[in-house]
């Protein structure tokens, strides 16, 4: 059998041929190039020449090149076209490449190689690149067992193979929890209160289930109208338990040890490394740097949120007990917000939603980023697709220079996990002379066209696609020697500027004009919403804000400390949370069993970096506000400095290139309104 994984992909600008991938193709490929991967460090680690630079960092950066290609792809389509074959390899190959990573870490030889280089790094002359890279590869590897004894790397290998296979099985059981609840109605009047275009797609759902009347699922474009418009109240409980409960019902499904194993074989590999706690060892490579920062980064913040959360919170309550009901649950939540936003600025999302046909925001996206970053943007339909909703474009520059291949994914389907993100199936690099340019992808979870509607989004939709997009940004206009430095190869307290900087222009009269119109009647959204628009830009921000530190905070109370006497997941999760509950807990409910951002994805011990990278962002845009938000001076220093340069040098030291002095949270308070 021919396996298209392992050979040169001779497609344009060398995409990926999904058409060609088989399943079956995957386990083989990853062994032949885990196998090559192999060959590539052993010349590495036994070359008789001396260590240089050249010979042992660069030969390292660019080993294994095929394997990181297999597994891009392989991971991507696990995310958002996954099925319980592509389950089951990802279960057999997780920990082949675990052991391959440590096979690589763990060889003294090779480590020695690095050493020697490393210790004679100021005599060097290297570039600030360079030096960013040798010290990054050094960390690696004292970071992951180099240093340790025998017996100790056994003990390593052992809890990486575990928490590989553990982490894809969290996920796996979110999204089975997720596509296994349906809510099925049959009465007309149980529809009360909801939008249109959420009971057409109901009704479509409940066609493609073979059902009468109409399905609500807990796929985030069908459960958060139902949560904010649905009058039944019963039925909004009914939802919302089901939403707070995946992976937390004690099924096959459940969760609750997985958690407890993940943070303590994490807790375990930290002592092992010499580090107080998971928290610790990850934050040494963050801005942050430790726990202590963290911490008091997310106090400072609560006690300026909290009491204008406690107030927001009594304004719903009032708004409430107009309904007689006496205590908010959560499942009043966004249904009362929407009504007292109505209240407050006369303002509803469905008098949105016709200014934000999918297509037209997608036009504006793009528009914003020519008049930014000079960039064209070609939708072409001679590139391969992992799935018929997949949308491919042609980056270009002003200069018809190739920039990148940009993939878009938009609509909720049963092999795509919730919630929205940016990935790369490749990456960006020079070498020999040529720069080799990115492929990117954003995949989102939006509202589908129906049978009378186009997707017509939800103003907070929009801001989802311009966050991912401020993601893809950074991805696509990557510019640096090395792949591992590249795009948003950057601290993770540091990689969400660019995207949260990017909703802001969602807010700007000069940014709307150019894409918000009418769907109908082709109309530039009135000025009067825009001001509505911006008016409501801080509603609820402290019951916002402290719902994100929250969830910070149960990031950092799970992973920077000993979590060996925790054997109750949902006890230690309400204590965490008990600083900033608002609503009265549900018994049947819990958040760490399907919090996929720390248990699965990279963001354990990091979940605060949405918040400090916020401070940033507010920071960063005060100086367009300020000089014009197509100025094109302030953008080619936002793109010179931070776009551009990836993780070529310290966070810090880039921000500081671009706005000139150190980040500011005062922008941060005075545009959330807590100052």
């Amino acid at each position: 059998m021919t396996n298209p994984l392992l050979k040169n992909f001779e497609t344009k600008y060398a995409t990926a041929p999904f058409s060609k991938i088989k399943n079956e193709h995957f386990k083989p490929a990853f062994i032949e190039a885990i196998k090559t991967a192999k060959k590539e460090i052993d010349l590495i680690a036994n070359n008789k020449n001396k260590p240089s630079f050249k010979n042992t960092i660069e030969e390292l950066e660019f080993s294994g090149q095929t394997l990181d290609r297999i597994s891009s792809i392989f991971f991507n389509l696990n995310s958002a076209e996954t099925n319980d074959e592509i389950q089951k390899i990802a279960q057999e190959v997780s920990p082949l490449l675990s052991e391959f990573s440590n096979d690589v870490t763990l060889n003294l030889d090779l480590f020695k190689r690095i050493e020697q280089i490393y210790l004679k790094k100021d005599d060097l002359n290297l570039s600030s690149e360079q030096e960013m890279l040798l010290s990054k590869k050094y960390k690696s590897f004292v970071r992951n067992g180099a240093n340790l004894k025998e017996d100790e790397k056994s003990k390593l290998r052992e809890i990486d193979t575990k928490l590989a296979k553990l982490k894809l099985k969290f996920g796996e059981n979110v999204l089975a929890e997720t596509n296994s609840f349906i809510l099925h109605l049959t009465n007309e009047s149980d529809l009360d209160g909801l939008p249109d275009g959420a009971i057409e797609a109901a009704k479509i759902t409940a066609k493609e289930k073979k059902l009468d009347g109409w399905v609500f699922t807990l796929d985030y474009p069908s459960y958060i109208p139902f949560i904010t418009y649905c009058k039944n109240r019963n039925l909004r409980k009914k939802m919302a338990l089901a939403f707070g409960a995946k992976a937390f019902k004690n099924n096959n499904y459940d969760n609750q040890q997985i958690v407890l194993d993940i943070a303590n074989l994490r807790h375990q590999r930290a002592i092992l490394l010499g580090y107080k706690s998971h928290a610790h060892f990850v934050l040494e490579e963050r801005m942050a740097e430790k726990p202590k920062t963290v911490e008091d980064f997310l106090n400072n913040l609560l006690i300026k949120a909290k009491p204008a959360a406690e107030k927001e919170f009594k304004q719903l309550g009032i708004v409430a007990r107009k309904d007689g009901i006496n205590q908010l649950e959560k499942w009043d939540s966004t249904f009362y917000s929407e009504k007292l936003k109505k209240e407050l600025f006369d303002l509803e999302e469905e008098q949105l939603k016709p200014y934000f046909k999918l297509e037209n925001v997608i036009e504006g996206v793009f528009a914003i980023s020519s008049k930014l970053f000079d960039l064209k943007f070609e939708e072409v339909f001679d590139i391969d697709k992992y799935h018929s909703d997949v949308k491919t474009f042609m980056v270009t520059d002003n200069l018809n220079n190739f920039i990148a291949v940009l993939y878009a994914d938009f609509f909720p389907r049963a092999g795509k996990r919730n919630g929205a993100w940016m990935t790369t199936f490749k990456g960006q690099w020079k070498k020999d002379g040529e720069n080799s340019r990115p492929h990117i992808s954003i995949v989102c979870n939006f509202t589908k066209p129906t049978e009378t509607k186009p997707s017509l989004l939800t103003f907070n939709e929009v801001t989802t696609l311009f966050h991912e997009f401020g993601h893809a940004l950074h991805g696509m206009l990557a510019n640096t020697t090395y792949p591992s430095l590249s795009g948003t190869n950057v601290y993770w307290d540091f990689v969400e500027l660019p995207s949260q900087l990017f909703e802001n222009w969602c807010y700007e009269e000069g940014a709307l004009n150019l894409f918000a119109t009418h769907y109908k009647t082709q109309d530039v959204i009135p000025m009067d919403l825009i001001s509505k628009i911006k008016d409501s830009s801080n509603f609820l921000e402290g019951m916002q804000t402290l719902r994100q530190l929250s969830f910070g905070k149960l990031d950092m109370a799970w992973h920077s400390k000993n979590p060996t006497k925790i054997n109750n997941v949902k006890e230690f999760e309400f204590s965490a949370f008990k600083n900033t509950q608002l609503f009265p807990d549900s018994k049947e409910n819990c958040m760490s069993t399907s919090f996929s951002h720390i248990f699965q994805g990279g963001y354990s011990s990091g979940y605060y970096s949405y918040k400090w990278a916020e401070v940033l962002d507010a920071d960063a845009f005060s100086l367009f506000q300020e000089k014009g938000i197509f100025n094109k001076e302030v953008a080619k220093k936002y793109k010179k400095y931070i776009l551009e340069k990836g993780g070529t040098e310290k966070p810090l030291k880039l921000y500081e290139k671009f706005r000139g002095k150190k980040p500011d949270n005062k922008a941060l308070l005075k545009r959330a309104g807590l100052l």
